[in-house]
C-alpha cells in the first residue's frame, strides 16, 4: 500500500513500515518528538502536532490569549522495544511512515502513525453488543517537516485503511492542553470530543504496604478470572471492552487477576495487573534540584535505617517502568476498603521487580472505583481526551454514541496493550 501525494513541489510517500528497512528511522522519531503526560509541557501520549491550517491557526490563537505558562514537573513516556507493540494485539493492524524528498538516496522517514482495528463493546442496548473500533494512535510528525500537511496525509491513508477492514468509528487521544492536536482532530478530520480517563499513579515504595486484617486476596486463573468479568462487566454494561477479553486475562503480561473478600463475604473487590516495564520508559522531567536531594536523601536514610520504614521512593527522574492496573470492580459496603486492599497488594507485588517504580489506573473519573485508587499528585494527569468519529456519517446512527456524557452506569474500559 503506498500513496504519494506532492506537496509544495516536494514529494510525500505514505507507505506501510518495514521493519528492516524504517526501524532506526522510526526510533530516532520517536525520540525527537517529545511524548508526555502532563499538560505543563503540552505533550500527550499521541502528539499529533502537525501544524497546518486549522491546527497552527489555533495554536497561534492559544498563544496569543493565554500567558506563557511556567515550566513545571511533567511525567514523560517512551515506547520502547517492538514499535508495534500497542496494536499487534489485534488481528489487523498498521503503522504507515511518511518518506519525504524526491530523490531515493535522499529520501527520509519524517511521520509516522499507527492504527488497528479492533473488536469491543458499545455498550447499551444494541443489537449487536459488539462492534469494529479504529484506533488511531502514535501519530508523530518530525519537528522540521510540520505545516506541509504530512500528519493530514498519515491520518487520512490510516482512516481508508481501517474503513477498508470494517471500522464503523475510529478513536483517537490527545489532552486538553494540546490544542494544536485537539484543534486538528476535531477541526479538519471530524472527531468529536467523547470520554476522559484519569491516569492515576502511586509510586513504589520501599517498604510492603498494607492490606486490611480481615481482606483475603486470591488470585483467580484466567478462565475463572474471564468469567468474573462476562458477570461483572456485560457488553451493555461497559464501553471498548475488548471481544477477546479471555485472551488479555492470559496474556503473559496480565501478571495476574486478584479478588479481595471482606470476612463476611458481603463485599468484593476485583482488578489485574499488566506489566508495562517492557514496553513503557516512564520519567519526571522538570524536578527542582531541592526535590531531587530530598528524595534522594530519603532513600539514603531509609537503606541506612530500613526499621524505621520511612516512604523513600526509587529515583523517578532516570527511566523507570510501571505496572497498569485494570478491570477494577468492586460492590458491597466494604468495596473501596478491598480495592484499595487489592492496590496495595498489587503494589507489594510491584516491589519484586526493580524495573517497576509506579502502579497506575487509567479510569473514568466518575467511575466509583476511581476513588478507591491510591494516587500521588505528580503522577496524575486529568487532561486525557478521548475523540471519535462515524466513519460511516451516510448510515443513519439513531444512537449517536459521541454524544457525551455516557448513560449513569456504564463503565470505561481502558485496554493497556494500548497505553
Amino acid at each position: 500500500m503506498v500513496e504519494t501525494t506532492t506537496m509544495m513541489k516536494v514529494l510525500v510517500r505514505v507507505r506501510e513500515f518495514d521493519v528492516e528497512k524504517d526501524l532506526p528511522a522510526v526510533e530516532e522519531l520517536e525520540r525527537r518528538c517529545q511524548v508526555g503526560l502532563s499538560g505543563d509541557m503540552a505533550a500527550v501520549h499521541d502528539h499529533a502536532d502537525d501544524g497546518d491550517g486549522a491546527a497552527a491557526k489555533e495554536k497561534k490563537k492559544t498563544k496569543t490569549k493565554t500567558k506563557k505558562k511556567k515550566a513545571g514537573m511533567s511525567l514523560c513516556v517512551e515506547q520502547i522495544g517492538d514499535p508495534l507493540a500497542r496494536v499487534r494485539h489485534a488481528p489487523e493492524h498498521v503503522m504507515l511512515v511518511a518518506e519525504y524528498g524526491e530523490e531515493e538516496e535522499k529520501k527520509k522517514v519524517v511521520g509516522v502513525i499507527k492504527a488497528c482495528v479492533k473488536t469491543v463493546s458499545r455498550g447499551g442496548k444494541q443489537e449487536k453488543p459488539f462492534v469494529k473500533v479504529a484506533n488511531l494512535l502514535g501519530l508523530r510528525v518530525s519537528p522540521s517537516h510540520r505545516r506541509l500537511g504530512i500528519g493530514t496525509a498519515l491520518v487520512r491513508r490510516a482512516e481508508e485503511w481501517c474503513v477498508a477492514r470494517g471500522a464503523e468509528h475510529a478513536t483517537m487521544a490527545t489532552t486538553e492542553s494540546n490544542a494544536a492536536s485537539l484543534a486538528l482532530f476535531t477541526g479538519r478530520f471530524g472527531y468529536a470530543p467523547f470520554r476522559r480517563p484519569e491516569f492515576i499513579g502511586h509510586p513504589v515504595h520501599a517498604h510492603r504496604l498494607p492490606v486490611a486484617r480481615g481482606h483475603r486476596v486470591f488470585q483467580l486463573p484466567p478462565e475463572v478470572a474471564a468469567a468474573a468479568y462476562a458477570r461483572l462487566l456485560p457488553p451493555q454494561d461497559a464501553e471498548f471492552l475488548p471481544a477477546d477479553m479471555p485472551a488479555l486475562l492470559a496474556h503473559k503480561l496480565t501478571l495476574g487477576t486478584f479478588v479481595a473478600v471482606a470476612a463476611d463475604g458481603a463485599s468484593f473487590a476485583v482488578l489485574s495487573v499488566w506489566d508495562s516495564t517492557r514496553s513503557l520508559s516512564l520519567r519526571v522531567r522538570g524536578a527542582p534540584a531541592l526535590l531531587r536531594a530530598s528524595l534522594a536523601a530519603l532513600r539514603a536514610l531509609d537503606r541506612g535505617a530500613p526499621w524505621l520504614h520511612l516512604p523513600s521512593i526509587p529515583d523517578i527522574f532516570r527511566p523507570f517502568g510501571a505496572y497498569l492496573l485494570y478491570g477494577l470492580r468492586m460492590s458491597g459496603p466494604d468495596g473501596p476498603a478491598l480495592l484499595r486492599s487489592l492496590c496495595h497488594h498489587a503494589h507489594n507485588v510491584a516491589r519484586k521487580n526493580p524495573a517497576c517504580a509506579v502502579v497506575a489506573a487509567d479510569i473514568s473519573p466518575d467511575d466509583p472505583a476511581a476513588a478507591a485508587v491510591p494516587r500521588w499528585r505528580r503522577f496524575c494527569c486529568d487532561e486525557d481526551i478521548w475523540c471519535i468519529k462515524n466513519l460511516n456519517p451516510d448510515e443513519h446512527d439513531a444512537d449517536d454514541w459521541a454524544a457525551p456524557p455516557p448513560p449513569p452506569g456504564r463503565h470505561l474500559f481502558v485496554d493497556p496493550r494500548e497505553f
